[in-house]
């Protein structure tokens, strides 16, 4: 009986997939580095019957806190996009503890930079491309979309950059992150973390800073505009997006910071894209218009 229920949810699994993917042609496991790494892959969704050419794009990077996740987990973000004329590249990277985190953040670029150069062959516009993430995806998204350091080792310029959507990270300026979580440690007691976010970016004050997206903010570099979405009943995410929000708004790039409050961490990301769903309706004000732009 229990490979019974297991074979039917299994199978269950399945149908659902397929349904989500009714719509889109899927090319998946594509290289882009040259006899890399496993994880040097991405995915990409294309529309069907409508004509892919010129197509804008939302490069997709999963969450997992830097240590697990897959280019896999992208819930209905293929029909989302796809159904919205975008193409969505989802990617995966290497992850912690195998690689440090300048070279997991380095996979990533280079994945974006393979899309700018290649996207093109499978109708897309390589200089409208939009960048959002979940979770580590989130901080990720934001950092190489203010931090053009990494962009630029790929041959991308900010210019083709469209908008950025990262989704309730919590480590867009990570000294505060660290302090706030070590603080509450030492105040209620509890282990102190031996791969917490100190570990995970080096365990080093002056990395702190530099993988923080706050701290890249400048005028005049050509940021794209924001949406940040979060979920308010989360301390530390609604603390960070508001405190990107305030930063980019000083630097006179557009931004929005959007709560969802009824939802929790996973779910704000899983439900992008159902028609009654709030944040939804942000991430479509936001991409509609930019989409149009040249």
């Amino acid at each position: 009986m229990k490979n019974q229920l297991q074979l039917f949810l299994l199978m269950l699994g399945i149908c659902f997939a397929a349904s989500e993917l009714k719509g889109q042609t899927l090319k998946s496991d594509i290289a882009y580095v040259e006899n890399g790494h496993a994880r040097h892959k991405l995915d990409i969704y294309l529309p069907e019957n409508r004509p892919t050419k010129n197509l804008p794009v939302m490069f997709w990077i999963h969450g997992g806190g830097w240590q697990v996740g897959d280019k896999s987990d992208v819930a209905l973000k293929p029909k989302v996009f796809n159904d919205r004329g975008l193409i969505l590249v989802s990617t995966n990277y290497r992850l912690l503890p195998e690689v440090t985190m300048e070279e997991l953040t380095a996979d990533v670029a280079k994945s974006l930079g393979w899309v700018h150069k290649n996207i093109a062959k499978y109708g897309g516009d390589p200089n409208r491309i939009f960048v959002g993430g979940h979770s580590a995806g989130a901080q990720l998204a934001a950092l190489i979309c203010i931090d053009d350091r990494y962009l630029k080792a790929e041959g991308v310029s900010f210019q083709v950059l469209k908008g950025c959507v990262p989704v309730d990270g919590d480590t867009y300026d990570i000294p505060k992150i660290i302090m706030t979580a070590e603080l509450r440690q030492t105040l209620y007691g509890g282990e102190m973390f031996t791969f917490g976010h100190r570990q995970k970016f080096g365990n080093d004050p002056k990395k702190h800073v530099d993988f923080s997206a706050v701290t890249h903010v400048a005028k005049g570099k050509g940021i794209p505009p924001f949406l940040i979405l979060y979920f308010p009943g989360n301390p530390e995410t609604r603390a960070q997006a508001r405190r990107l929000e305030e930063v980019l708004a000083q630097a006179d790039v557009p931004v929005k910071a959007f709560g969802k409050s009824d939802s929790n961490h996973g779910r704000l990301n899983d439900d992008l894209g159902r028609p009654d769903d709030p944040a939804t309706k942000e991430l479509f004000a936001f991409i509609d218009p930019l989409i149009e732009s040249k």
